[in-house]
């Protein structure tokens, strides 16, 4: 299953769905981490413990974050593996500003650099990193195969990759409370707190419609990628995937 290419976030812009994406994060760059604590109710900071841990485990001496956003998670990963070299790359230069003034004056600036590049080219060398992560950021790609074909490119053999993305409960009443709280309550929570009034309508549609589970195993493997797993999260509104090369 692919992505639907009409899912963009603005209806009449004639740029690329990557041109909108890069735009839409630019707008929404100043108010994205409250903004997202209120809509998940904090429960994204447990999912992206695990992913952590996940990572942790491997002990890699090389990591990427893409679709790093304002690097919440490439700065807790620093918090564990200090001698880790660390690059958050992403394609929004007003989400890279907020990560940059995080880590601004702080030991963190000699471990972490943030990037801003394409998920689908990216500007490394091939087994450039032992461990890769995308945290909900893998369904604004706009090529899905593509994007997923040059972060194998770039995994070292042997290295790690973890997604974590929204997906959509099966199971009554979850998957009908969630229909409820994605069409309606998160669209509205966007419009009335942030200055990009169509961006968490978009963002909901995406996830409404990216492939999730054993749909999205099956493109990983058929990519290349080996041993993969998913592990559905919190009544299945989020999931954890991991892989290997």
């Amino acid at each position: 299953m692919k992505k639907d290419p009409s899912i963009t976030p603005y209806k009449d812009h004639q740029g690329s769905k990557k041109e909108q994406v890069e735009e839409m994060f630019d707008n929404i760059s100043g108010n994205y981490d409250g903004l997202n604590r209120v809509i998940s109710m904090g429960i994204d900071q447990k999912w992206r413990k695990k992913v952590i841990d996940l990572i942790t485990s491997k002990q890699p001496k090389s990591y990427l974050d893409i679709a790093t956003g304002t690097g919440d998670l490439a700065l807790q990963f620093a918090e564990r593996l200090p001698d880790t070299k660390i690059v958050g790359l992403d394609l929004s230069e007003g989400m890279l500003s907020m990560a940059r003034k995080k880590v601004e004056g702080t030991s963190l600036q000699q471990q972490i650099d943030f990037i801003k590049g394409d998920s689908e080219a990216l500007p490394f060398s091939d087994n450039s990193f032992e461990a890769i992560t995308v945290s909900f950021g893998i369904r604004n790609f706009q090529n899905l195969e593509k994007g997923l074909s040059e972060i194998l490119r770039v995994l070292a053999p042997g290295g790690i990759f973890v997604i974590l993305e929204t997906s959509v409960p099966t199971k009554f009443p979850f998957k009908q409370g969630y229909g409820v709280y994605s069409k309606a309550i998160l669209p509205l929570i966007g419009k009335i707190f942030s200055k990009d009034k169509v961006a968490y309508r978009y963002l909901s549609e995406s996830a409404s419609v990216f492939p999730f589970g054993e749909k999205l195993n099956n493109i990983l493997q058929k990519i290349g990628f080996k041993q993969v797993e998913h592990k559905p999260q919190t009544l299945g509104v989020a999931t954890i995937y991991s892989a290997t090369k």
